[in-house]
């Protein structure tokens, strides 16, 4: 009985204090509402409609009057004679991506940082910034204007030197490149920001220490700065870990056409063909995929989070 009455009390007393915080914090409560909200309604509400990609969907039907089908749709897609090559195609693209980008950030975001005039500072982040507010369609439009083969810039170019014109949008080596060069353009300069951010953290003691010591810049990067930066790093690759699978559909639907159509159908861009741009969309086909493609997402970055979280003791969760 001591027990149970102590216990109550306790619990008593526990209600208590979360009602007296919850009174001195209800409006931060408020302002984070709506957020929950649209996460619950536009996120996770519409997630039941998942169970289709275990069913024959027919739209007349509805959702749980179509048949029951079990693991029929998944089966198609991974015996599918396209399989291989857009996982290939995924995962080429995604892993060339993540390597380049993060490369290109901590190198760029290293420069920007060692920079001592103020104002050349600000003018190079500014400039280095200012692609990411690009539109993508504006982007890819630029690019295919500039890679025209008869009257781009670089075909004009091209020509001036005596060279031969080639459509680099029409060959499926090149595309690769281009998507993954033209997407450090554009994100490099913004990806910098968690980097520098990280870096202005440095006690100016280390470097003051390092310099009486006699360490040249390059050692004090490579002994303060990179160590720095190195949780920021770790915990960014394991948030790429979820866009491995899913290349930017709305990027390579601009930059595909018939003639690097081998080199740039990727699992998402195939979803999108089956599910909505097919004159008979195949619904359950196509949620299937991306179910399948969530799991093995889900699955990646815990895995990832994992391995870094013992390597580096660094980790999401």
């Amino acid at each position: 009985m001591e027990i149970t009455g102590g216990s109550a009390t306790a619990c008593k007393s526990k209600s208590k204090r979360f009602a007296q915080r919850l009174k001195r914090t209800w409006p931060l409560y408020m302002l984070l509402l709506p957020g929950i909200l649209a996460t619950g309604i536009f996120s996770y509400g519409p997630m039941y409609g998942a169970v289709i990609a275990f069913k024959d969907y027919k739209i007349a039907k509805g959702i749980w009057g179509s048949d029951w089908v079990g693991f029929k749709w998944f089966e198609k897609f991974i015996t599918h004679y396209q399989f291989e090559t857009l996982v290939s195609n995924t995962l080429s693209i995604s892993i060339y991506n993540i390597v380049a980008t993060m490369a290109v950030a901590v190198l760029l975001a290293l420069m920007i940082h060692c920079i001592r005039n103020k104002t050349v500072k600000s003018v190079l982040q500014t400039i280095t910034y200012l692609p990411h507010f690009v539109s993508v369609v504006v982007m890819v439009g630029t690019l295919i204007r500039f890679l025209n083969p008869t009257l781009g810039v670089l075909s004009k170019l091209i020509q001036s030197f005596g060279g031969t014109n080639r459509d680099l949008m029409g060959i499926p080596s090149a595309v690769p490149h281009l998507y993954v060069w033209s997407g450090i353009w554009q994100n490099a300069g913004w990806s910098t920001i968690m980097y520098l951010a990280a870096l202005t953290s440095v006690d100016p003691e280390l470097h003051e220490a390092a310099i009486v010591d006699g360490a040249s810049r390059f050692k004090r990067v490579l002994h303060i700065d990179i160590p720095t930066i190195i949780p920021v790093f770790v915990i960014s690759l394991i948030m790429n870990m979820g866009k491995i699978l899913t290349v930017g559909t709305d990027k390579i639907l601009l930059m595909q056409n018939d003639l690097n159509r081998t080199a740039t159908e990727v699992i998402s861009s195939y979803v999108y063909h089956q599910g909505i741009a097919s004159a008979s969309p195949k619904y359950s086909y196509a949620t299937a995929i991306g179910l399948m493609n969530s799991l093995l997402t889900f699955i990646l970055i815990v895995a990832v989070n994992q391995i870094c979280k013992k390597i580096n003791d660094t980790s999401l969760f």
